[in-house]
C-alpha cells in the first residue's frame, strides 16, 4: 500500500504582523499531527498595505528563520519556503517574483484596492452591486493566472468570507478564471481556513472545486495558520471533501518542481 502524505503549504509567521508564535511552536505542532510536508508562505513585503505583511527589509531574516528550520528538523518533517504573493499589479516586488523559493501563491485581497476580506473595511460592501463585486473578484483572479507568475490560487474563493454572495451561479462567475488556472498549471488550494470565518465553509466551494475536477486542475491542502492551533485544522475534512470529488493525490512543491502524492 503507498504511503498517504499529509500536506499542510500555506501558513504564515508572526512576521507578517497579524499572527502568533515561533516558527517552531508552528513546525513542533505540524510533527504532533503527523503533518509530513509544512511551507511557510508569508504575505510577501509590497508598497501597499504595510502592516499586514512581511516588511521589505526582514525578508533576508524570514528566509533565514525557515531554511535553518528547515535543516534543523529535516529528519523529523519536509520544510518548504514560499510567499503569499498579493495580485495587485504595480505593487508587487520583483524580489518577491524572483526569489528563490519551492512556491509562490497568488491571491486576490484586493479589488481596486479596497480589502475586501479585511472586516475594518466590510462597510465597503454596503453600497456595492455583490454579483459586480465577485466579478471583478475573478477578474483578477483570471488576470493573477494569466500572469504565469504563481503556483497556487490562493483561496479561490475568498470573496464569499463574510457570505455576501451573489445571484449568478459561482461556476460561471469564475468560469473563466478556472480555464486560465489550467492554462498556466496552476493548483489550488483546498484552504481550511474558511471554516473559521462566517461563510464556514472551505476554499474553495464543494461546486467550483467540482468545476476545477472536470479540467483536471490539480490540488494542494492549507490551513493558512497565523497561530500555532490552526496548523493542520480541519485536515480531514478537507482530504474528505476532495475524496468526495474524485481527487486521489495533492501536489507539493520542491524549487517551483511539483510532485504528486498521495494523500
Amino acid at each position: 500500500m503507498n504511503k498517504r502524505t499529509r500536506i499542510d503549504l500555506h501558513n504564515h509567521t508572526a512576521r507578517c504582523n497579524h499572527a502568533e508564535g515561533t516558527i517552531d511552536e508552528y513546525i513542533q505542532k505540524a510533527i504532533d499531527l503527523g503533518i509530513d510536508i509544512y511551507g511557510f508562505s508569508e504575505h510577501a513585503p509590497m508598497d501597499f498595505d504595510e502592516k499586514y505583511r512581511l516588511p521589505l527589509c526582514d525578508m533576508d531574516a524570514y528566509v533565514n528563520d525557515v531554511l535553518s528550520a528547515k535543516e534543523r528538523y529535516k529528519d523529523q518533517i519536509k520544510i518548504l519556503l514560499g510567499y503569499e504573493v498579493d495580485w495587485l499589479p504595480g505593487h508587487m516586488e520583483k524580489n518577491v517574483l524572483n526569489a528563490d523559493v519551492d512556491y509562490l501563491i497568488g491571491s486576490v485581497h484586493f479589488i481596486d484596492k479596497w480589502s475586501f476580506d479585511n472586516p475594518e473595511f466590510i462597510g465597503g460592501w454596503k453600497n456595492r452591486d455583490i454579483d459586480e463585486i465577485w466579478q471583478a473578484y475573478f477578474e483578477a483572479t483570471k488576470a493573477m493566472a494569466d500572469s504565469g507568475k504563481f503556483d497556487i490560487v490562493g483561496h479561490l474563493d475568498l470573496i464569499k468570507v463574510f457570505k455576501y454572495l451573489p445571484k449568478t451561479d459561482t461556476r460561471i462567475l469564475a468560469k473563466e478564471a478556472l480555464q486560465s488556472i489550467k492554462k498556466s498549471k496552476m493548483v489550488i488550494e483546498l484552504n481550511t481556513a474558511g471554516l473559521r470565518k462566517p461563510i464556514g465553509e472551505i476554499y474553495p466551494s464543494k461546486a467550483l472545486l467540482q468545476e476545477a475536477y472536470a479540467l483536471d486542475i490539480p490540488i494542494t491542502f492549507s490551513s493558512d495558520a497565523h497561530s500555532v492551533e490552526q496548523v493542520g485544522f480541519a485536515y480531514e475534512k478537507a482530504v474528505a471533501l476532495a475524496k468526495e470529488i474524485g481527487y486521489t493525490k495533492a501536489v507539493t512543491f520542491e524549487g517551483r518542481d511539483r510532485e504528486l502524492v498521495i494523500f
